[in-house]
């Protein structure tokens, strides 16, 4: 009985010789390429592993090498779990504060990801440094495949970079008609990387972001009030004192004009046809259409009523005989 008893003994302390000497010899082995002593340590754990009997011996001696490492390890560990704490709440942070400010939803999503990303980099950094291993390298690589990825979708960080401008500065919003990059319509979305326009007509035009910010942006309803102009031409032979009269009667009762700004009926040139005028209404922005063709109607109605010719182009020919 007590044979078998040292028998087990025996076998249970080679056992936990024989782990801990594997442990130690794998968390060595990642150190060899970072210091020579954990080189040597790694040896002799590999040949510990190979002779367990003699192991036994000097277990005590591979627990006192092995700590520092496990506690190393452990340490690794905490600091991870805490790290993606961390970045978790600042995450949140970064979205709560952009979503106070009414930020937009894409823009303030990203923005937080990235955060996270950026606290876990910074983690994983230090972990590495924890063990001895060198994050120059790791710091240079990053940098290397930045460029690389930046001269490779330049196009497309440059319309990045732009939606980030436009979601930032507003120079219009959902549903705004404008004209920008050589198109006309009313936004229907801004997107990090392009914007969808929607036209009169009902068309579909999706304008890439630097195309939009590299040029002029006009804004067509982005004021509540607007002014509609109307060019119209007379007869040379008209009164123009009469007519000015007959055109003023038009835009002071025309249909959806503001009452706040008072219309004005402007001689604008003496043209190669006809008399120039210029009739200005200002008017609510969603009425300006309706006031435009209201005030044409008006216009013609009135001119016709008065006997008032609206002449079209015309050019006098005279021909001379040659003898």
């Amino acid at each position: 009985m007590k044979q078998l008893f040292y028998r087990s003994a025996k076998t249970m302390m080679r056992t936990a010789a024989f782990a801990f000497t594997s442990l130690y010899a794998v968390v060595a082995a990642a150190q060899a390429a970072a210091t020579p002593q954990a080189a040597k340590a790694a040896k002799q754990a590999s040949d510990a592993i190979d002779n367990p009997a003699a192991s036994a011996n000097t277990i005590v001696g591979y627990v006192k090498l092995a700590v520092p490492y496990l506690l190393t390890a452990v340490g690794a560990l905490v600091i991870f779990i805490i790290g993606r704490m961390v970045a978790g709440w600042v995450s949140k942070l970064v979205t709560k504060g952009l979503t106070a400010r009414k930020f937009d939803r894409a823009l303030t999503k990203f923005l937080a990801n990235v955060a996270r990303t950026l606290v876990m980099l910074g983690v994983i950094m230090g972990i590495l440094g924890m063990f001895g291993i060198e994050t120059t390298s790791f710091a240079a690589l990053i940098g290397a495949a930045g460029l690389a990825v930046g001269l490779a979708f330049q196009g497309t960080l440059s319309n990045f970079a732009a939606g980030v401008l436009l979601l930032t500065f507003r120079p219009f919003t959902l549903g705004d008609l404008i004209k920008a990059g050589g198109e006309l319509g009313v936004v229907e979305e801004i997107g990090l990387f392009t914007v969808t326009l929607l036209t009169l007509d009902n068309q579909k035009i999706i304008v890439p972001n630097s195309g939009i910010t590299g040029g002029n942006i006009t804004n067509i309803t982005a004021m509540e009030d607007r002014r509609v102009d109307v060019n119209v031409g007379t007869d040379y032979s008209a009164d123009l004192d009469e007519t000015r009269k007959v055109l003023e009667g038009v835009v002071a009762k025309v249909k959806g004009g503001s009452s706040d700004r008072a219309p004005q009926v402007f001689l604008a040139e003496l043209g190669d046809s006809s008399i120039a005028w210029q009739l200005r209404v200002w008017c609510k922005t969603d009425d300006y259409w309706d006031v435009w063709q209201q005030l044409i109607r008006d216009c013609k109605v009135a001119l016709d009523a008065a006997g008032i010719g609206i002449p079209y182009p015309q050019m006098d020919v005279h021909m001379n005989k040659l003898d």
